[in-house]
């Protein structure tokens, strides 16, 4: 049995982390879909937080990455940073008005989506 050190347990509290951030983004976009139709949707606080859990907990695991002896993909780390950093720019622009276009909550929920799938695929 490998015995765990403290970069490792950092690493996967950042990850559990990461992950709680783009549960709660996902998830307050899938909670305003039925809303989009009707043009009434809004950025939800658990859209807020989600953004900036992932953001923040995106560039630490990126620190941590880089203090161990592994290659890091920085193309990969560049796109999703960049499509983190429109996410989080749309969410903090709209999240204090009462309405919101259609077209602006679906594009959080695309980039969101399109950032677990370069994740994952990439």
């Amino acid at each position: 049995m490998r015995t765990l050190r403290g970069m490792d347990i950092l690493r996967i509290i950042l990850v559990i982390l990461h992950f709680i951030g783009i549960g709660s983004l996902l998830g307050g976009f899938l909670t305003q879909m039925k809303q989009l139709k009707p043009g009434t949707a809004l950025v939800s606080p658990a859209m807020f937080h989600g953004a900036l859990t992932m953001l923040v907990t995106g560039v630490l695991l990126v620190g941590v990455a880089e203090m161990g002896d592994g290659t890091l993909n920085y193309a990969k780390i560049g796109v999703k940073l960049a499509v983190l950093i429109v996410i989080t720019l749309l969410v903090i622009l709209n999240r204090k008005k009462d309405v919101v276009s259609s077209g602006i909550v679906g594009a959080i929920g695309g980039l969101t989506i399109l950032n677990i799938i370069l994740a994952v695929a990439w």
